[in-house]
């Protein structure tokens, strides 16, 4: 449970930070590409992928 959770919030957080970079206008050649909306959407995915990711982490430890 604790790599699924941990692989996941890191996927999560790939995702999240690449629709950001499109939202952006960074990455091209999507219909994310330039789109404020993406910007926040993935801002969105990145956190819950970081809280994910965390708490994959630390599970067990107690």
């Amino acid at each position: 449970m604790k790599a699924l959770l941990t692989g996941l919030g890191v996927l999560l957080v790939l995702a999240g930070g690449l629709w950001m970079l499109q939202g952006l206008g960074y990455v091209g050649g999507s219909f994310m590409s330039g789109a404020g909306q993406w910007i926040w959407i993935g801002l969105a995915t990145l956190v819950v992928g970081v809280v994910l990711a965390v708490r994959g982490l630390l599970r067990g430890r107690r």
